[in-house]
């Protein structure tokens, strides 16, 4: 075997090459994989345009998080996979016996790692997985019937997973989602498979808004021609909605959430703002009159990524319409171009 791989790595904002790289070196403890199917999520884009906080000034590193190989080579004391084996990744590891991480939250570590946030990821033909994450759980294996690249989507789905088991989304509920991308259409499409009487979507959009309804919703609603309080209200009986998610990153929906949610109605901020303008305007006496509960999530544990592969394995919830376009590893800035041009919903890497 080469010691040396093709990978897309990050030099800096708006700079990430296709490069050569050593390969990666396991331990005794640890597993190689040949990466399958990479997808390119929001959280790769803010890094490649240099708005995360763990790439700060003068990191080289390669991205990439929702990853879906095949076992390459094992360490002498790893047992339990076979070469060959298709797994998917759980991306988070506690670093210690925090009380989050002892709590099944090691996704909230303060000291955490994660494959391509902390440490190198899978936008390469090699991805090295780390002994914490080998005796963690984090390799979870993939149904034969299951595309490598709808697996990957195990890890949103997760993310999604914990936002709506924050708030309780379940038989009956009316439910708002708000923001029609391809996080939106997960939330829309388990919140169905959860049991939701309505699922609403909210999306400025109109392509989005079509995706949407043509994934799961049940009306789709422009909020700039249309009254959204007035849509939710007649989709409601007049209550308002019993859960809300806000899965975009804009202040305006989550100050909005309060208004249109029913009494005794929960709310998941699930799309976190920006660091410099995070503060916005809640009304404090929703909250209180109404009995409001209202959550925020980020990211996912190990324990989530297990119950969304549980999913996804069963056949239950279909993700392939997700995956809009794939491109080489070699074509990799067109493929960051695609993943956020406002048309497709998931983009995938070939290494």
């Amino acid at each position: 075997m080469d010691d040396t791989m093709w990978a897309a790595v990050y030099h800096g904002p708006e700079d990430v090459r296709v490069e050569r790289v050593p390969m990666p070196r396991i331990g005794p403890d640890e597993v190689l994989l040949r990466v399958l199917r990479a997808n390119i999520c929001g959280t790769d884009l803010r890094i490649v345009h240099g708005g995360h906080r763990h790439y700060p000034a003068g990191t080289v590193r390669i991205p990439g998080h929702e990853v879906v190989g095949e076992v390459a080579a094992v360490g002498e004391r790893v047992s339990g996979y076979r070469p060959g084996e298709r797994l998917f990744v759980a991306p988070n590891m506690g670093r210690g016996d925090s009380r989050e991480t002892m709590s099944g939250n090691n996704n909230l570590d303060p000291q955490f790692d994660a494959i391509g946030i902390t440490l190198d990821g899978a936008f390469a033909e090699y991805l090295r997985v780390p002994a914490a994450a080998v005796a963690g759980g984090n390799l979870m294996a993939v149904a034969p019937d299951v595309p490598p690249a709808v697996a990957a989507l195990i890890e949103p789905l997760a993310c999604v997973w914990r936002g709506q088991n924050k708030i309780g989304v379940g038989a009956g509920d009316v439910v708002l989602v708000m923001g029609a991308g391809p996080i939106g259409v997960l939330h829309v499409m388990l919140a169905r498979l959860r049991g939701a009487a309505r699922v609403l979507v909210s999306e400025p959009a109109a392509g989005r808004r079509e995706q949407a309804v043509g994934l799961g919703a049940d009306r789709g609603v422009d909020p700039l021609s249309e009254d959204l309080a007035a849509v939710v209200r007649a989709e409601s009986d007049g209550r308002g909605a019993d859960a809300i998610i806000t899965a975009a990153p804009v202040k305006a929906l989550q100050e909005q959430a309060v208004a249109l949610a029913a009494v005794g109605g929960r709310g998941n901020f699930f799309g976190g703002l920006s660091k410099d303008d995070a503060l916005i305007r809640l009304d404090s006496n929703a909250v209180h009159y109404k009995e409001l509960i209202v959550t925020g999530t980020t990211a996912c544990s190990t324990w989530d990524c297990r119950r969304a592969a549980d999913i996804v394995n069963s056949g239950r919830l279909d993700l392939a319409p997700l995956i809009t376009a794939e491109y080489p590893l070699a074509e990799a800035p067109a493929a960051f171009a695609a993943a956020q041009d406002g048309r497709n919903l998931r983009v995938s890497l070939i290494p």
